[in-house]
């Protein structure tokens, strides 16, 4: 591995953060070891070092933060540093979804989802970068500007919750909001080498953009440094809100004893797979089996046409938002300013609208499909993305559409699967490449409503192999 020390960017230093993980700071606050302003102090230093290299915040409240005596004491994470994504609203400021054809207001109140997060006790620094409105698989700009990865520079951070990932994966946080339509959580994570869990449908409250959907997509969480961070985030959520249609995941604190029969899955839906991930892959399998899991292949019964159908309604999507972005977003929105991703995908729909009814009727048909594996299987172990993580400018929306959106389609075709069907799927770091040493990550997933097995084994992986720290890395 060559010495990239100087394309390494992180924020982590001898200060009252330290590298602890968000429990640890919510106990030194609740102990009085630490005060809620020594914290935030801390983490807006750590921001305001790093965000000029990593570009991943897209709007600040500091001086809010500093004077906030509102958050929630008994929360979970009372007094713990957060940032949300420029997607979802937080009272005081706008949310202009990464996109410079959005004039945004600042919200004037909180959705559910954003007071279900609140209630957790986090104080909340800003908002992060995504690309315009989450569609991209990197956090990249028509004007060539992005949010880079804080292992190294030169490289994509994932997205679209790849501010949110960045700046935890750097230290600056350490948890951070992210949601998930397609991969969103799972993907800045594993370029970032964080946990991301993409929880079930309806874990928690829905935004009302995913409410108004014909296949709800997208979920909302966190990513993370630490599984015990997520195991308290989903519970501390529950707390808050619990879909009784769901059973419970209550508070993991550790690895289950049960040993599990693992679906390897080493083939990706497009066929490609590249070979360090490969190898990964192949790691994580001996390493599952040499902890008692039952380890066997699996070929996914999902035939190729699930990525034109949902390519399909990811066009519809950005078909929805193009046609009626002065409804949605405010007058202020402007069309003509909008990226070669948007644009594109919305093309791509209209010239095949007439198929809407097939594909949303197949991709409601596949969740008996994805449950008819977990007859045979407690887990799916897959990689999260089907080759290592791009340079940027690979991903770029200055492109043309046709060259972007091939290579999408090529590079995520194991996340989708879990949004459609509304099941759990998950992001845990497990190797790197040789040469930059960037991670590379897998994807555990499961049953619909079955989180709570990928947490207790996300658990005995971090303890069996833990992951790697940037600071560390020489």
């Amino acid at each position: 591995m060559e010495d990239n020390s100087n394309k390494r960017i992180h924020a982590f230093r001898n200060d009252v953060l330290s590298d602890l993980d968000a429990v640890a700071i919510a106990q030194l606050i609740q102990t009085k070891q630490a005060s809620v302003q020594e914290i935030t102090e801390a983490a807006i230093q750590r921001a305001q070092f790093v965000n000029p290299s990593l570009n991943a915040i897209e709007l600040d409240c500091f001086e809010q933060a500093l004077n906030n005596k509102t958050y929630i004491e008994h929360g979970t994470f009372a007094g713990v540093p957060f940032f949300f994504k420029d997607n979802l609203d937080y009272q005081g400021l706008p949310s202009n979804h990464g996109s410079v054809a959005v004039h945004a207001r600042a919200a004037a109140n909180n959705p559910k989802i954003s007071q279900q997060l609140l209630d957790q006790g986090f104080v909340v620094l800003g908002k992060s970068k995504l690309p315009e409105f989450g569609l991209n698989a990197s956090t990249e700009y028509k004007d060539g500007t992005a949010t880079y990865n804080p292992w190294h520079t030169d490289y994509s951070c994932g997205a679209s919750s790849g501010g949110s990932a960045a700046l935890v994966a750097a230290g600056v946080v350490p948890i951070a909001h992210a949601n998930d339509g397609g991969g969103s959580i799972r993907i800045p994570a594993a370029c970032c080498g964080l946990i991301g869990l993409k929880p079930s449908r309806g874990r928690t409250y829905d935004s009302d953009a995913a409410r108004s959907l014909p296949i709800n997509i997208i979920s909302e969480g966190v990513v993370t440094r630490s599984v015990r961070d997520t195991a308290h985030f989903y519970a501390g959520m529950e707390s808050s809100y619990y879909n009784k249609v769901l059973p419970r995941i209550g508070l993991i604190h550790g690895p289950s004893k049960r040993r599990l029969r693992i679906g390897l899955v080493p083939q990706s839906i497009t066929g490609v797979i590249d070979t360090e991930t490969t190898q990964t892959l192949k790691n994580t399998g001996e390493l599952l089996q040499n902890l008692g899991h039952h380890v066997e292949e699996l070929a996914l019964p999902i035939s190729v046409s699930f990525v034109n159908d949902f390519s399909e309604y990811w066009g519809f999507l950005s078909f929805m938002l193009t046609t009626f972005g002065k409804k949605v977003f405010g007058p202020e929105f402007n069309r003509k300013e909008l990226d070669n991703l948007t644009l594109g995908l919305s093309n791509l729909y209209k010239k095949n609208f007439y198929k809407t009814p097939l594909f949303i009727y197949r991709l409601k048909k596949m969740q008996q499909q994805y449950r008819d594996l977990f007859q045979h299987y407690d887990v799916l172990l897959s990689p999260v993305l089907a080759h290592t993580t791009p340079k940027i400018g690979y991903l770029s929306p200055q492109l043309p559409f046709d060259q972007l959106f091939e290579r999408i389609q090529n590079y995520v075709t194991f996340t989708p699967i879990q949004n459609v069907v509304g099941a759990p799927g998950m992001s845990i770091p497990m190797g790197q490449t040789a040469i930059d040493g960037l991670p590379i990550s897998m994807q555990i997933s499961a049953n619909i409503g079955d989180e709570k097995t990928l947490i207790e084994l996300a658990y005995e992986i971090e303890e069996a192999k833990p992951w790697r720290r940037i600071q560390d890395v020489s």
